[in-house]
Order: structure tokens, then sequence, then C-alpha cells
């Protein structure tokens, strides 16, 4: 479980008044390594609200935010000192599942609340919504194992991604992967696909991708629980990438900012094969249109994986920051809105997008404004 919420429950209407000057603090700071940056009466303000924030703000989710998520809680702490704030990756569905149950303020989810989990975050949000923003865009690598091949990236497409995964092709010099990799010599090698053993948005995104753009190859529908029995599987990222260093010929899918060393495959596009990038993720989600169910609040993006775009990585994953519309404690709320507000500034956007933090794609400046609105919307409920 996640860390027990402690209440601060002397906390007034006020708290919330001062988010507004605290989110300037913050974007000011930025991606700095101090944490003065304004002067006079700004700074007066801003010092106010941070000494004015304290408790702790707890969160639980998304294997792959971690990385962004460490360096935004390293950031935020420099201003807001008195607000402890924790994240535990326990995957997706744990990070909805704590958060449903009252267990952490926020979570982090590489899949949207189903339409059954959208309903009961009314009674976790005294009455509420919960709100779901885009905060974190990611590529999803296709990471392999493969020591002597020489090759800046193996290029495969969909269909022949979806028969490695579903046991269809089985040795790394098949005929399939040979034929979209001429002049790279491919061993004689048993292939070992290797997937993820608990509930992932990450697998639900990769298996969408499959479903969507493998055209007929893969026969499964999305869903963050592995669909074949008997695989190699690792727990969260970094039992998935461990396993896939561990074993030669392996092949898994994991957040792009966790490949390391290993090779990774580029995607079939149109008629180009395309490696991942911040720029080429950023490119899909921007010309994707939004779920059929999003709201004002609910900001969640219908990914095109059948794009043909000139270079576009259709094997994204958004990771969503889930918080409520509405607390019953003016403390919790005045932090998760400062939280956030870091979080989705460009200040922070930009930490993120750091390779040695996270190399996620930041969101663009329209997008921002809709996340902001969103988040100056929590309130404190009675």
């Amino acid at each position: 479980m996640g860390k027990t919420v402690k209440r601060v429950n002397n906390r007034t209407l006020a708290s919330i008044a001062l988010v507004g000057a605290f989110a300037a603090t913050l974007t000011a700071c930025g991606a700095d390594a101090t944490t003065s940056a304004t002067t006079g009466a700004s700074n007066d303000a801003s010092t106010e609200a941070a000494a004015d924030l304290s408790g702790n703000l707890a969160g639980a989710g998304a294997t792959s935010v971690e990385k962004a998520m460490g360096g935004w809680i390293a950031k935020f702490g420099e201003v807001a000192p008195d607000v402890t704030v924790s994240y535990e990756g326990v995957g997706s569905g744990g990070g909805r599942e704590q958060f449903l149950a009252g267990g952490v303020q926020f979570a982090g989810s590489d899949s949207a609340l189903t339409a059954e989990e959208a309903a009961a975050a009314v009674d976790r949000c005294f009455g509420g919504e919960a709100i779901e923003l885009p905060l974190y865009i990611s590529p999803i690598a296709v990471v392999y194992n493969l020591p002597g091949v020489d090759a800046e990236h193996l290029n495969m497409s969909p269909a022949t991604i979806a028969k490695i995964f579903s046991g269809q092709i089985t040795t790394w010099n098949d005929p399939a992967i040979a034929a979209e990799n001429e002049g790279v010599t491919l061993p004689a090698l048993a292939i070992v696909p290797v997937n993820r053993s608990d509930e992932s948005g990450t697998t639900k995104n990769f298996t969408d991708y499959l479903a969507k753009a493998s055209e007929g190859a893969w026969t499964y529908e999305a869903s963050g629980d592995w669909p074949i029995s008997g695989t190699q599987s690792g727990n969260g990222t970094s039992g998935l990438i461990d396993t896939v260093s561990g074993a030669e010929g392996a092949i898994g899918y994991a957040d792009a900012s966790r490949a390391g060393d290993l090779g990774t495959v580029a995607l079939k596009v149109g008629d180009e094969y395309v490696p991942f990038s911040t720029e080429a993720a950023a490119k899909v989600v921007d010309a994707s249109p939004r779920a059929d169910d999003a709201t004002d609040k609910r900001l969640v993006v219908k990914l095109d994986r059948t794009t043909t775009e000139a270079g576009a990585y259709p094997l994204v994953l958004i990771s969503y920051s889930i918080a409520c519309s509405a607390y019953d404690d003016a403390a919790d709320a005045a932090n998760v809105k400062a939280f956030l507000s870091y979080v989705a500034s460009p200040e922070g956007q930009e930490l993120a997008s750091d390779a040695k933090v996270a190399g996620s794609a930041p969101i663009s400046d329209s997008l921002r404004t809709e996340v902001q609105a969103a988040i100056d919307s929590i309130t404190v409920q009675g």
C-alpha cells in the first residue's frame, strides 16, 4: 500500500488562495539548481505561499514515470520543504486501485480510468470527480538483447512484432525479420519474448498498438494484463528490463527512458522505419483526437496507432496524473494543486525531458492551458 496520509485539518481556504503565487515561484525556479529566482514583492508572496504549504502528499502508480517523478519531487521539495511528497511505483493498476480506495491523494497511470473507475471516483472525491492530466508523454521502446548484431536499430513492422510476441516467429534469423533488415547478419538464436507480469499501462498501450496496427497478426484485445500464459516476464519496468538484459535473444517492451544499452526497434510507419524519439512521440499525440468520454477535467487522448505521418512514432504511452476535483481537506487540495502545477509548468516538463532524468516529450503550450484550467478547478468540499 501507499504511504499513510496525515491530515492537516486546521488548514482553510486561504491555503488555496496562495497556490497561484506558489506556482509562479515554481515556474521561476524551474530546473535551476537554486531556489531563489525572484525578488521583491513577488519573492515575498511566493515565500509566504511556500511556508503555508505543509503535510504529506502521497502518490502511487505507473513505474514508467518513476524517474520523472523523482525529479519533480526533488525540485518541488526545494521550494516547499514542509510538504513530504512520496510516490510508490506499483504499476498503473495498483496506483488507480490505491487512489480509488483513498490510500493516496494522486495516482500515475499509463492508461485512463475505465468508465467504472470514473464512476467510483465520485465517492472517493467527496462528490467531485477524477481529473486526468496527460503530463508524461513517452515512446515505448521495443528492446532486445542481441550482442554482436551490428545495427543501430533493427527494423520491424507491427505485424512482425506481433508475430514475435505471439510465438509465431521464434528465431532471430526468421525470413520475416531478415527481409526488413537487409545487410544485417542475424543469428540462428531462439527469440525469448518478455512481458510484464503485473497489470500494466505499458502493456495496455503495447497490446493496443499491436491490435490496431498489425493488420490482424495480433489476435488479442488491448489489455493491461498479458494475454498469453507460460511466457517469460518481469515485474514492473525494472523487472522487465532486468529479464531482457539477463537473457541473450530476449525481446521486450518498456518506457524508452529505461532502454539503456539494449538494442531498440525502429517501427515501420507508412513506407519508412522510425526509431523512437521524443519528437516522434509528440507528433502522434498532437495529431490524435480526444477520447469519446473526455471532458474539460478528463483530458484523455485517443492515440492514433495507425498513423502514416512522416517521422511519427505511434508506440507511445501517456501517463496520466490522476487526482480529485474536490478534497475534504484544504491542505490536500493546496498541495495537489501546487505539485501538479509544477509538473505541468514549462520548467517541470523541461526537467522530465532531460535525458538524464526521463527523456520524455514536453506537453504543448495549448495542452498546458487545458491542464492548468483543470488543476485550478480543484476545490475543498464542505
